[in-house]
């Protein structure tokens, strides 16, 4: 409380000794100034007495000058002349004495008789400069805040010092002070205190755990919990809407299972449709569900969104009126998903929206009205549709923003040298384009046949199948096909595997579009090799991403199969029992190649780190080439 008295004599002392400071300098520069002035005062009487001497000594030897000069009134020549050095102090310490003319023999009288001296005059040329005055930029420096009256309270008590001592020894103000501050304690201690919130009934708990934004929060808050404890090496606060475990050694060497994902609530009762990495994010995996006739209540299509940092639940959840038969990430939007359903309609998920889907096909005869088992995105970033392929013998292309009815529609049929009639569709399963390639595709149908065809009228064929080509080698129907991708030093893009209910896997090479479009006859082509050690359906096959020879394939027994053709083509370097031994219908690599997934018919997908043997050396690619050239012997 004696802060301001303080204060106020620290302040006093300042000034004292500031005042003491410029008086002491005051005193300094007025020594100064006196020392210099006797200094000059010196040099100009010194210089007098030198001047009066050269005088007298020019008059000796040249006599009395007499003409007259214009000196100081009553002044000599010798103290004109040190009137001359005194000239060249200084201008402050010159001074402006009046001159009189004087007559040469140094008389002191007037001025007669004297001969005035005209000055001579010259012209000078004068420049003058207008310059442009500095502007000098002044401001005033305000404190932009409103002042408001407020009476703040103190947040803690105030300590009121202690006094001792009788009345007359404690100063008044002080005690007035004291005073004060115990009347302000009081008024504090007196004031009302808070009301409690009222508790919140039954009724108003469940609305609130109930309502959507709880669930939303609640559901996020714990997944990114569940992911920091899972992982401690990964970003778990990223967010996908905005576009592991322990591992158990199985049979097939270095290939180990590294998770399984299932949901009480999702998978049970319910078989793996398609499965998909995400290109974007590569701990994404995309599993589709078909119907679970057991639940009456749930939704007959399910596509879930798993996260391989996020074991316990998926990381989204999206459902449709009609069972998924296919589904896939799109490439060039991370926040879509796309399915087909077994009514035939397409329908479009986003992860930003809720578990419906925010666009889907109508169910007219413009679109699909038959399962739809296979589709692609065919094209680039900027200019790119979806493409699908149905048993109904049709395949469409749409706009991914538009829903409403297909961009284009082609009837696919058999030719007519294969006896069947032509206006009986091709019953298509599985649909394929070669890396790079937008127009031309190739499908493969119930009837165990494959076929190549253009999206576009080309010289010599028109859209659709083409009739000049037939592959012909499977007995039953295709379930899967894929293309080689384009990767390493050599193009093995014309390269294609196709698995079937016969049991095999098969390997082709494809006629290149250009020769098919100029040839008339028809040409029947045989695979290039067939792999028939599957005990079962054989229903699915995918190359692998990365290495040239290396593919895998799932069957019906529920074993993987993991080939390298570099190695041996007839013995798979890695055959692994999955699960309980339920089918297998489904087989995904993700995108470095290292991991593979497979989905079973009881809701199960299981996830295999296939290690070093799924990472190609520098001479894959040769090597793979000689075993072309020995197969095709």
């Amino acid at each position: 409380m004696f802060s301001g008295e303080k204060r106020r004599e620290e302040l006093e002392k300042k000034r004292a000794k500031l005042a003491e400071i410029r008086r002491q300098k005051e005193e300094r520069r007025v020594a100064l100034g006196e020392l210099q002035k006797g200094s000059v005062d010196r040099s100009i009487r010194n210089g007098s007495r030198d001047w009066k001497d050269v005088d007298e000594l020019v008059t000796s030897l040249v006599g009395d000058r007499g003409s007259t000069q214009y000196l100081r009134h009553g002044e000599s020549s010798a103290t004109v002349a040190s009137d001359v050095y005194a000239s060249r102090l200084p201008r402050e310490e010159q001074s402006t004495p009046s001159l009189h003319p004087v007559d040469s023999t140094g008389g002191g009288g007037g001025l007669a008789g004297a001969s005035k001296l005209e000055p001579t005059l010259t012209s000078v040329e004068f420049v003058f400069l207008d310059l442009v005055p500095k502007e000098r930029v002044t401001y005033t420096k305000e404190v932009q805040t409103e002042t408001l009256d407020i009476d703040e309270e103190p947040d803690v008590e105030p300590v009121v010092p202690l006094l001792t001592g009788t009345p007359a020894e404690v100063p008044a103000s002080l005690a007035t002070k004291s005073e004060d501050v115990a009347n302000s304690h009081d008024s504090l201690v007196n004031l009302e205190p808070f009301t409690e919130e009222k508790d919140l009934t039954e009724d108003e708990r469940g609305a609130i755990v109930m309502s959507d934004d709880f669930l939303t929060f609640f559901d996020r808050s714990t997944k990114l919990v569940e992911r920091a404890l899972n992982d401690k090496h990964y970003d778990f606060l990223i967010d996908y809407s905005a576009d592991e475990s322990g591992t158990t050694a199985e049979e097939g060497g270095s290939v180990k299972l590294a998770c399984n994902f299932f949901d009480e609530r999702w998978s049970k009762g319910r078989l793996v449709a398609d499965i998909q990495w995400s290109q974007r994010y590569p701990e994404l995996l995309l599993g589709a569900y078909g119907k679970n006739h057991a639940g009456f209540a749930d939704p007959d299509g399910v596509v879930l969104i798993w996260n391989t940092h996020l074991l316990g639940r998926p990381e989204f959840v999206f459902h449709t009126q009609s069972e998924v038969t296919s589904a896939i990430f799109s490439p060039f939007h991370s926040n879509l998903v796309i399915g087909g359903t077994y009514s035939g309609q397409i329908v479009i998920w986003d992860t930003r929206a809720k578990s419906l889907p925010v666009l889907r096909t109508p169910l007219s005869a413009a679109g699909h009205t038959h399962p739809v088992y296979s589709m692609s995105i065919a094209g680039t970033q900027n200019a790119h549709n979806l493409i699908t392929a149905s048993t109904d013998g049709l395949m469409c292309s749409w706009q991914l923003d538009m829903l409403a009815q297909p961009q284009e529609t082609l009837d696919l049929v058999y030719p007519d040298s294969h006896g069947i009639s032509k206006n009986e569709g091709a019953s298509v399963t599985a649909l394929a384009f070669p890396c790079g390639e937008t127009t031309s595709f190739w499908v493969g149908t119930e009837a165990g046949t494959i076929h190549h065809g253009n999206r576009y009228d080309r010289a010599g064929s028109k859209a659709g199948i083409n009739p000049t080509d037939m592959y012909r080698g499977h007995t039953a129907m295709i379930t899967g096909m894929s293309f080689h991708p384009m990767a390493g030093s050599a193009d093995f893009t014309d390269l294609f595997l196709t698995s079937s209910v016969d049991w095999t896997v098969k390997l082709w090479k494809a006629k290149s579009t250009t020769k098919a479009a100029a040839a008339s006859v028809q040409e029947v082509i045989t695979p290039l090799y067939s792999f028939e050690g599957a005990d079962d359906y054989v229903c699915d096959v995918k190359w692998s991403p990365v290495h040239p020879s290396v593919f895998g394939c799932v069957d019906a027994s529920g074993r993987v199969d993991v080939y390298d053709l570099n190695q041996d083509v007839e013995v798979p370097i890695s055959s692994i029992s999955v699960g309980n031994g339920k089918s297998l219908n489904k087989l995904a690599w993700d995108k470095e190649g290292r991991k593979t997934a497979v989905g079973a018919s009881d809701g199960y997908i299981y996830v295999y780190d296939l290690g070093d043997i799924s990472q190609p050396k520098p001479d894959e690619w040769n090597a793979f080439q000689r075993t072309l050239t020995d197969l095709s012997r």
